[in-house]
């Protein structure tokens, strides 16, 4: 009876809701006198996540002039240095995102030394034409709301740097954007657009262009006028192919170009600073020969998804190659030229024809298929006749002088059979502004230590196939670093400092001798790609503190160990698209379900979580 009489005390209108719009006195008492003396010191306003629906007047006048009475003087009382009008800052930087603002007041344009304007993830549909008298603006973020009309002074920002118009419901946009002749980076991506306009190769300043999840059929040819672009992606679009000349975009390092309707590859050559190339998910046939003549630096080559019928011995070429994705295409066979790319660590080809190759060392993965296509290249030259081989030498300068490094941007020893490796060696890296190093095939017991000298410039580190035993701490130092090779060795451990490389993409701790994954890489939350094949690692920690913490994980290969489980609750990493398990020794799932691929095996594993999870 007692808490009844509670309850019949409490009233509707007692109740505070945890959320509710409010009206514009509340958003223009927001900024309370603490904020303004704040604001007047900084040159800054943040107000983000306040559930503001408009922007507090007080904003657009917030440096006019204070009334003084000058016929009052009090001596005891001197003034902050603080609050002095010459010592207040006009304001530099706007951040109002994730409101619900609905509309921008026209007084905006009385801030005028205003160049960080940020309104993404509100609920806005159009905006003033007063926004284009913010002449000092330089990074806008329109990002998340309902934009889907610019108005025509909008293009009188002249000085942007960075503009993001990504998910609103814009159907196109005006010529005048090509009169933004300083932006560096635009992302107009998830909208409507079926065109960009006429002349955004006026935009020679870009380096980063995002339209991906459009509606675009063609792309304008003056595109390839973009001569300082670096990251081009059209993905998810309508596209049928690419224009003739993207080789004229000689400082592009990545293209995503999946999902879409493109038939044939582009013609890439001039393009030599192009890394990676995603193009999965197309109407592709056929790859032409010259296709891989001029592209040194590829290093992933993404053709997934397409009706390509034949790789051609060509594709030997791409030297720094590391990943090829050839999964759900109409390949037959594959060239034995592959086991000639040194650097290729993943070669996806799960969902084709091939009948040159077992199936049973297809699903071994990439160790095993090249080393099958090295074994039936081994002996015979081009023209069928034994090949001579000579003992290999070691030269009596092994190491690259000053202008091989310049040259080739890199530090390459590569079977070079050295124990030790000089500290000029890694003095003349760092005035050559090496970030690649590559010491894979020698006899080093442990990382030089002279990487340290290179530690805040390496990016990519090879050490693959020499006699590691160890992984000395300063690894740490490495703060840069997207790629570790230390496959084929002799490591057991890694030590705890590896799991602060928190930039790594890819690791490779493949042919070693570890009995435990080590726990370290579960800190790696940007890791994309992990390969721990042929070792002899017992279980698998699929926890939230173990492989589920890494929610970027795409490639994991696990295969060739003595796993003896395989917890259900790896089935939940769906963002994995390549999961390689063979060669171990537990029996569920069978070689049946293994032998489907990466799909069946999640979803078999999912289907058998115990309801409490």
């Amino acid at each position: 009876m007692k808490s009844s009489k509670v309850k019949s005390r409490i009233r509707k209108e007692d109740l505070n809701p945890v959320f509710h719009f409010k009206d514009k006195a509340e958003d223009d008492n927001i900024l309370t006198p603490q904020l303004i003396k704040q604001t007047l010191k900084t040159g800054k306003i943040e107000l983000v996540g306040k559930n503001l629906k408009n922007i507090p007047e007080k904003v657009f006048n917030i440096q006019d002039p204070v009334k003084v009475n000058y016929n009052v003087v009090d001596l005891n009382n001197t003034p902050n240095e603080d609050d002095l009008w010459w010592n207040q800052r006009h304001i530099t930087h706007l951040d109002f995102s994730s409101n619900v603002l609905t509309e921008i007041n026209p007084e905006i344009r009385n801030l005028l030394d205003l160049t960080v304007l940020n309104l993404q993830d509100n609920a806005l549909t159009t905006l003033p034409k007063e926004i284009g008298q913010l002449e000092k603006l330089t990074k806008l973020n329109l990002s998340r709301n309902k934009i889907n009309e610019l108005p025509n002074d909008f293009f009188r920002l002249r000085e942007l740097k960075y503009l993001n118009l990504s998910y609103n419901c814009l159907t196109d946009i005006s010529a005048d954007l090509s009169d933004l002749v300083y932006l560096e980076i635009l992302d107009m991506a998830n909208n409507k657009l079926e065109l960009l306009p006429g002349g955004i190769g006026f935009l020679t300043r870009l380096t980063d262009l995002s339209v991906h999840h459009n509606k675009l059929q063609v792309l304008p040819n003056d595109i390839t006028n973009l001569r300082n672009l670096q990251k081009l992606d059209i993905m998810h679009n309508d596209l049928k192919f690419l224009p003739q000349y993207m080789g004229d975009l000689r400082k592009i390092e990545f293209i995503y170009a999946q999902h879409n309707d493109i038939d044939k590859m582009p013609d890439l050559e001039g393009c030599e600073h192009l890394q990676e190339l995603y193009i999965s998910n197309n109407f592709i046939t056929e790859i032409p020969e010259r296709f891989f003549e001029k592209l040194p630096n590829l290093k992933v080559l993404d053709l997934r998804d397409n009706k390509i019928t034949k790789l051609p011995d060509e594709v030997s070429m791409l030297q720094s190659l590391m990943r090829l994705d050839l999964s759900n295409n109409s390949v037959s066979s594959l060239p034995t030229s592959l086991c000639t790319l040194a650097h290729l660590v993943s070669l996806q080809v799960d969902g084709n024809p091939i009948k040159s190759i077992r199936r049973d060392i297809i699903a071994c993965g990439t160790h095993r298929i090249l080393k099958t296509l090295k074994d039936r290249d081994k002996g015979l030259n081009s023209n069928g006749y034994p090949k001579v081989i000579n003992s290999p030498t070691i030269p009596e300068n092994p190491f690259p002088d000053k202008y091989q490094l310049k040259k080739t941007r890199s530090l390459t020893l590569c079977g070079k059979g050295v124990t030790e490796i000089p500290e000029q060696v890694f003095l003349d890296a760092v005035e050559a502004d090496i970030s690649i190093v590559d010491f894979s095939k020698n006899k080093l017991k442990q990382l030089p230590k002279g990487l340290t000298i290179l530690s805040s410039k390496i990016t990519e580190l090879n050490m693959n196939g020499n006699q590691l035993i160890e992984v000395q701490p300063f690894v740490s130092q490495f703060d840069h670093i997207k790629y570790l090779n230390l496959s084929c060795n002799q490591l057991d451990k890694l030590p705890d400092e590896v799991g602060l490389l928190i930039t790594l993409r890819e690791i490779n701790i493949a042919n070693n001798k570890f009995i435990e994954f080590p726990k370290c890489i579960f800190e790696l939350i940007h890791v994309e790609i992990i390969f721990a094949c042929d070792n002899k690692i017992e279980s698998i920690d699929a926890s939230d503190s173990g492989l589920a913490a890494l929610k970027r994980l795409a490639i994991l290969d696990l295969s060739n160990n003595n796993i003896n489980h395989v917890p259900p609750t790896l089935g939940n990493m769906t963002q994995i698209t390549s999961l390689l398990l063979h060669g171990n020794s537990f029996r569920s799932p069978r070689i049946q379900v293994l032998e489907k691929g990466t799909v069946s095996i999640l979803s078999y594993l999912r289907d058998r979580i115990p309801k409490e999870f």
